[in-house]
């Protein structure tokens, strides 16, 4: 088995006892054997030689952009081609406050970062082809780059999923199976156990999800500290936690290397409609699960939540926030004013900052995940006509507040 040799990464190293550790190969997806339960799956992280790190790594450039392979040594192998992801814009919004605008990768959200490093996983394991339980971004993503890498890709999608990401997933090729959602995750273990396909997503009782994908998310954290320095904090939305826990670890990481002498304060920002993360901190569990209510963010409204996004709240002194739908049309709302269209889940950062109240120890950053164009409305206004004489045009746009 030929690697990467960029890669420093070394072991995979249990989250639920740090002392115990398990080769790289191959990414335990199913969690720390040696510490879950029926109950509690506790995740597995990958390991780096830290003390091979190159200064350079972290040297500004001014060059193309590169991807994730420009840090390379400090993510898992990436032996999947890349399509450009990483390197989204910092925008300044005012007052301190700044949108990282994840809606720039290749397939419009962050999961582009995760899944170069996933679909890397399946291509060094020689699997025949990738499963992923998904009715948006996750899926998308996988399937554009499970496509670019030569791999057939399964889509398990609930009758729910926006039928503009359905066209999408359609586009990359992938087989999309449109199932009841509470069957998903079973017949992904099926098509993993009969057909050899590598799993992309969660298998467990509580979430572990892919091994090596959080890891992908740490560069923003790199790119956020190039341009800007340590945060005062940073406002994620939170589904299963991953994000959340990549971003802490990448902070995490600059700080272990000498760059940084401290890590922001995280911020989960959760739909009020479910939230077992906060329903986790607020018990003092390392997960929970919890009865989900309608919500339009549909993206991160999860039943049950996993210990990463727990390990990072504690880690970083950080707090869970519950947001109403009210606050993150809001949110939403206001990012398109500034230009930035993004779908309801991926204005929950900005939705948790302005509940929350500003920090006055400096700026803070709020990660907008995803395009509008994912969103369970998009598409759904229909064509209003008009008179096409200029009393009804003065008239309309008056009703818009525009003088005439």
């Amino acid at each position: 088995m030929i690697l990467e040799d960029r890669s420093l990464a070394t072991v995979q190293r249990s989250m639920g006892d740090p002392t115990i550790s398990y080769p790289l190969w191959p990414p335990l997806v199913l969690g720390c054997p040696a510490t879950g339960t029926d109950e509690i799956a506790y995740p597995v992280e990958v390991d780096y030689a830290y003390d091979r790190v190159q200064p350079e790594l972290f040297a500004p450039t001014t060059g193309p952009r590169a991807g994730l392979d420009r840090w390379a040594p400090l993510l898992p192998p990436l032996r999947a081609p890349g399509l450009g992801e990483g390197g989204t814009p910092l925008v300044d919004l005012g007052d301190g406050v700044y949108v990282k605008d994840e809606s720039r990768n290749p397939t419009w959200s962050h999961k582009d970062r995760i899944n170069r490093c996933t679909v890397s996983a399946a291509v060094v394991l020689g699997a025949p082809g990738v499963v992923v339980s998904s009715s948006g971004n996750h899926g998308a993503s996988a399937a554009a780059y499970a496509a670019r890498a030569g791999l057939p890709a399964i889509v398990l999608a609930s009758a729910g999923a926006p039928p503009a990401v359905d066209s999408f997933l359609h586009a990359y090729g992938a087989t999309v199976l449109t199932v009841p959602a509470e069957a998903r995750w079973g017949l992904m273990r099926e098509i993993v156990d009969r057909l050899g396909f590598h799993p992309l997503s969660n298998l467990t009782a509580t979430h572990t999800g892919h091994p090596f994908g959080p890891e992908g998310y740490k560069t923003i954290a790199y790119e956020i500290h190039a341009e800007l320095g340590v945060p005062a904090a940073v406002f994620v939305p939170t589904g299963y936690g991953e994000l959340l826990f990549g971003v802490g670890k990448g902070f995490a990481e600059l700080r272990r290397l000498g760059l940084t002498d401290r890590v922001p304060r995280l911020f989960s920002c959760e739909p009020a409609a479910g939230g077992p993360l906060a329903a986790a901190m607020r018990t003092g569990l390392p997960a929970a699960q919890v009865p989900v209510g309608p919500t339009a963010a549909y993206a991160i409204d999860c039943a049950v939540g996993g210990y990463r996004g727990v390990h990072a709240l504690r880690a970083s002194n950080g707090r869970a926030l519950l947001v109403s739908d009210a606050e993150l049309a809001a949110a939403r709302a206001e990012l398109a004013g500034q230009g930035m269209w993004t779908e309801t889940s991926a204005a929950a950062g900005l939705a948790g900052l302005r509940a929350e109240g500003p920090s006055a120890d400096g700026p803070v950053v709020c990660i907008a995940t995803s395009s509008g164009f994912k969103d369970l409305d998009t598409g759904s206004r229909p064509a209003d006509p008009i008179d096409p004489t200029w009393p009804a045009i003065e008239r309309r746009l008056r009703a818009a507040g525009i003088s005439t």
